[in-house]
C-alpha cells in the first residue's frame, strides 16, 4: 500500500477537504437511498474525533458545467446531519470567497458541505487553476470516493497536487479489499464474471486470466463462448461477431493455467418475461426457437463445488437474467453459497459492479460477503488493471 490513510495524518485543528460520493437518489427533495451517505460516516466521524474540520467536496448528477438548481447539494444537508450526528453547514460554491469565508467560520465539531463541483466546467476538465482554487482554505486532502476515482477530475485528482493527501476509510477499505484478492490472493482464487456482452468485459477477462486460477463465465456472455465452441444457442443473446475473440480468450486461459468454466446445463424459454414457461436442457441442446436465460442446476452445483475448493472469490456480474423470475435462481443459489462459505471463514469474497450489487442484495447474500464495493466503473477499471487517476494522485 503506497498511499497514506487518515491514521498517517495529524488532523488536529486542520481543515480536511474530503472528496465524497453522495450522488444519491432523490425524490421530492428527500433522499430515498442513503447507502452512499452511510458509507462515508466513518471517515467524517474520524476526522471530527481527531480534531479536524471536514469540508466535503462532491458532485451530483451531470450539470455539464452549469448551475442547475435541481442538482444542488443543498437538499442533502438534513440527511448528512442526521448521519453524522453533527451540524452541517452549506456554502453555495466550491471555490471562491463564499467558500473561503464558510471555511473560516466553521466551528470545531461541525461539517461544511460545498456546492456541486460539476457546476464548474473546469471540474471535469481538471483545470489546473480550478484544482488550485479547490485547495484554497484546506490543510489536508482526503479522498473517500473510490467510486469516482476513475475520473481525472479536479476534485478527485487535481487538488491532490496542492495538499498533503490521504485515503479516507471507505477508499482505504475498497483498495485493501481489491488488493487482497488481486495483488496477492490466497489460492486457489476464482472469479465469476457475468454480464450481457463479452465485448464489454474484454479488458477485465484479459487482466484476470493472468491472475485467477478459475474463471466462471455467466450471463449472456456465456452464450458467446458456447457459440464459439460450435454450439447452437437458438435465439439467445449472443455476440456472434465475437466468437473468434472468445476462442482467443479460451486459448489464452489454457496457456496461462487458468480454467474457464461454462454452463453445462441451461434454463431456456421462448419469451423473456416474468413467469414465462421454461425448461432445463443441456447447454448444447437449446431449441432453435428458445433463448438461454439462466444457468441450470448442474452448473450451479459445479460452481458451488468450485467455490468450496477456493480460498478467494472475485464476483462481477450475474449468472443469468436475475432481474426476472424464475431466471434469477442460479445467481441467487451461487451467491448464497459464496456468502455461506465466507461466513464460515473458508473464503475471502469481494464483489462489485451495479448489477452485481443488485443481484447480491436480491439474493440476501451481500451482507455476508467479505466486501461489496460501492463503486461501479472504478471497480471494473481496477479489475481491468487500469490506473485510476484518483488513486495514483494519492500515491504521488
Amino acid at each position: 500500500m503506497s498511499w497514506k490513510t487518515l491514521d498517517d495524518m495529524d488532523l488536529n485543528g486542520k481543515v480536511v477537504l474530503t472528496r465524497v460520493d453522495i450522488n444519491v437518489p432523490m425524490q421530492d427533495g428527500k433522499v430515498t437511498d442513503a447507502t452512499r451517505i452511510e458509507r462515508i460516516v466513518p471517515t467524517v466521524k474520524d476526522i471530527l474525533a481527531k480534531g479536524g474540520k471536514p469540508v466535503l467536496l462532491a458532485h451530483f448528477g451531470r450539470p455539464k458545467g452549469k448551475v442547475v438548481d435541481e442538482m444542488s447539494l443543498r437538499p442533502l444537508v438534513p440527511a448528512l446531519a442526521e448521519a453524522f450526528g453533527a451540524r452541517v453547514h452549506f456554502a453555495a460554491d466550491c471555490i471562491g470567497a463564499e467558500k473561503e469565508a464558510a471555511i473560516g467560520a466553521l466551528p470545531s465539531g461541525d461539517v461544511l458541505l460545498l456546492e456541486n463541483t460539476r457546476f464548474h466546467a473546469e471540474e471535469e476538465a481538471n483545470g489546473a487553476d480550478f484544482a488550485q482554487a479547490l485547495a484554497v482554505g484546506g490543510d489536508i486532502y482526503c479522498n473517500d470516493a473510490f467510486s469516482a476515482a476513475h475520473r481525472a477530475h479536479g476534485s478527485t485528482a487535481g487538488v491532490a497536487a496542492h495538499l498533503p493527501s490521504c485515503a479516507g476509510r471507505l477508499m482505504a477499505e475498497e483498495l485493501g479489499a481489491l488488493e487482497r484478492v488481486l495483488a496477492n490472493p490466497p489460492r486457489p482464487v476464482v472469479a465469476l464474471v457475468g454480464g450481457a456482452k463479452v465485448s464489454t468485459k474484454l479488458d477485465l477477462l484479459g487482466n484476470l486470466i493472468g491472475r485467477m486460477d478459475h474463471i466462471v463465465i455467466g450471463g449472456g456472455m456465456a452464450n458467446t463462448f458456447l457459440a464459439a465452441q460450435g454450439i447452437n444457442v437458438g435465439k439467445s443473446l449472443c455476440e456472434h461477431d465475437m466468437t473468434d475473440t472468445a476462442r482467443d480468450i479460451m486459448e489464452k486461459a489454457e496457456g496461462s493455467g487458468c480454467t474457464l468454466h461454462l454452463p453445462s446445463d441451461v434454463v431456456v424459454a421462448r419469451a423473456f418475461a416474468a413467469g414465462a414457461d421454461s425448461e432445463t436442457v443441456a447447454a448444447d441442446a437449446c431449441p432453435a426457437d428458445a433463448m438461454i436465460l439462466d444457468a441450470g442446476p448442474k452448473t450451479v452445483a459445479s460452481v458451488t463445488e468450485l467455490f468450496g475448493t477456493a480460498k478467494a472469490l472475485v464476483w462481477n456480474g450475474p449468472l443469468g437474467a436475475f432481474e426476472i423470475e424464475p431466471f434469477d435462481m442460479a445467481t441467487k443459489a451461487a451467491a448464497l453459497a459464496a456468502a455461506s462459505l465466507t461466513k464460515e471463514g473458508k473464503i475471502v469474497s469481494v464483489a462489485g459492479g451495479g448489477d452485481t450489487v443488485a443481484a447480491l442484495n436480491v439474493a440476501g447474500a451481500a451482507d455476508d460477503f467479505t466486501y461489496v464495493s460501492s463503486a461501479g466503473g472504478a471497480f471494473l477499471e481496477w479489475l481491468e488493471g487500469k490506473t485510476l487517476p484518483g488513486v495514483s494522485a494519492l500515491e504521488s
